[in-house]
């Protein structure tokens, strides 16, 4: 037996096989929902710059103390924007509070070109966020009903006890903190740091902004009065409905850096087409 014959026999040879990962139902309710959530988070800005504080109770208004406050004022003839954050302030001059439109100098919570539609108008921004808030709505009903009936989330997302142990989801942690994803068989599945994230924003951060964001209606209120108890009031039902806004764009953020990260290319084809690519030893195809 040659040496190069025996090298190839001891050499692994690895195959690169697709398999079907995401429905068309999960595809197409998951891009709905990244227009859905674009448009509802810079109309909610729009919405915001009306009146740029939170608070925490039954009332609002400018003589009530605010533990968040974005605004601008004036120092030494010279305006500056900042940020309050209960008794912190930070200068935020041409991001938050204080913008350029048109060359000039405008007083502006968050700046024009994060808002929809870009000009202040309450009215406009609030028809684009009830618009496509209900959308939103009935997207996620879809994907619920779908996920229960076809038993989608059981097999995909309900962790199993050998990966809650906490050994193994620190081991997770470090292998992501350190840019290790899993490779193989592997990658066929959900680890169970994803599985706990997306059963967290599914369960509890979704739903959370979804009745906040009622809460705030009037109509709303007058239908479902509990609500109000609910939360505390309709200003602590804003503050929320902020705070999970927040959180789920944090999400977005890291959600978007992962897939970068693991493979852009690989986990794009997969929302769009289906189909994923993993690596696995034995003859080629």
């Amino acid at each position: 037996m040659t040496e190069e014959l025996r090298n190839s026999r001891l050499t692994p040879r690895w195959r690169t096989i697709l398999f079907r990962r995401h429905s068309v139902v999960t595809r197409l309710t998951h891009w709905l929902n990244v227009l859905c959530l674009s448009v509802l988070l810079l109309s909610g800005l729009q919405i915001f710059n009306a009146y740029p504080q939170l608070h925490w109770g039954q009332y609002g208004a400018d003589a009530d103390p605010a533990f968040l406050k974005i605004g601008a004022s004036e120092s030494n003839g010279e305006p500056h924007g900042f940020i309050t954050i209960g008794s912190v302030t930070v200068s935020t001059t041409g991001v938050l509070g204080l913008s350029k439109m048109g060359g000039e100098w405008t007083t502006r919570a968050f700046p024009a070109w994060l808002t929809l539609p870009s000009y202040q108008d309450l009215a406009a921004g609030r028809r684009w966020h009830f618009f496509f808030a209900w959308i939103f709505v009935l997207n996620g009903l879809v994907y619920l009903g779908y996920g229960l009936l076809s038993r989608n989330f059981r097999r995909d997302l309900l962790p199993k006890r050998s990966e809650l142990v906490p050994r193994h989801l620190w081991r997770e942690i470090v292998d992501h903190a350190r840019l290790r994803f899993p490779k193989g068989e592997k990658a066929r599945r959900y680890n169970a740091l994803q599985k706990l994230t997306y059963i967290a924003v599914i369960a509890a951060l979704l739903p959370l902004m979804v009745l906040t964001g009622m809460t705030m209606s009037p109509g709303v209120d007058a239908a479902f009065p509990m609500l109000l108890d609910i939360f505390g009031g309709r200003q602590s039902a804003r503050t929320l409905h902020f705070i999970t806004a927040s959180l789920l764009v944090a999400f977005v953020v890291v959600h978007v850096a992962m897939v970068i990260l693991s493979g852009p290319w690989n986990n794009m084809r997969s929302m769009v087409t289906g189909r994923y690519a993993i690596r696995q030893e034995g003859p080629e195809a």
